[in-house]
């Protein structure tokens, strides 16, 4: 079962974020996605790639990512190592709740998945002066995992190449980009669709926690301003995506 956050507290977290900029990271963090892909298609070889996922993986130093969001709102990845397992969780989170929302968990229990693409192209440009991981190809690979989403549109391989290439992946990765957006092993790609009464988009995949709207029970204002975070109000970042 998922812990809730706050009990990493007496856990060895540590700050993910310098393991970014090696160029093992990518394939090691990415590695249940990109079956059939050896590393150096990320640009990687498969010696630093297999040495990166032990650190991952280490259960004396959990890696925490934040991916900041507009309205206060983050995503965080977290690895949780323990003994007899390893997962890796990815909580919606926000200073005024009490408690953060589970979008997805690779661990037994298999939750996911979390976000469909419209909402994920959404969150590629974070808040301006924002701390953790802002830039917008980073943000897309490292939220992959929680995506899950038969109807992706053709440009998203083409931002996900974008993406690859700006971490240090070969031109030709269209492949590997296409791989990547099949969807998690554990709950693969599922239909998708918006209710205009709820103002939200509901998945119909049987481990998504998306089946009921995300932030049901929030205060109006927090739910308002959770659907504006995940909506996507102007053309993304030209390096990143053409129009959606």
């Amino acid at each position: 079962m998922v812990m809730a956050r706050h009990w990493y507290s007496s856990s060895p977290v540590v700050d993910g974020h310098p393991l970014l900029d090696e160029p093992s990271f990518w394939p090691a963090y990415l590695v249940n996605l990109s079956e059939g892909h050896p590393p150096k298609g990320f640009g990687s070889d498969a010696g630093d790639a297999a040495a990166m996922l032990d650190r991952l993986h280490d259960p004396s130093a959990w890696p925490t990512f934040t991916v900041p969001l507009a309205g206060g709102f983050a995503v965080v990845v977290h690895f949780n190592s323990g003994e007899e397992f390893t997962s890796t969780d990815y909580f919606l989170t926000h200073p005024e709740w009490s408690q953060d929302l589970v979008l997805a968990s690779d661990d037994e229990d298999r939750i996911g998945p979390g976000l469909c693409w419209p909402e994920l192209a959404a969150l590629l440009e974070g808040p301006p002066d924002a701390a953790g991981v802002t830039d917008p190809h980073a943000r897309l690979l490292l939220l992959l995992p929680v995506l899950g989403d038969k109807a992706v549109p053709e440009d998203a391989a083409t931002a996900v190449v974008e993406a690859l290439v700006a971490q240090g992946a070969p031109e030709a990765g269209e492949a590997l980009a296409r791989q990547l957006l099949h969807g998690h092993p554990m709950w693969g790609a599922q239909h998708w669709w918006f209710d205009d009464d709820e103002q939200s988009w509901l998945c119909e995949g049987s481990h998504s926690p998306r089946k009921t709207p995300l932030g049901d029970y929030l205060p109006p204002h927090q739910r308002a301003a959770l659907e504006a975070c995940l909506t996507l109000r102007q053309p993304s970042h030209a390096a990143v995506t053409t129009t959606w």
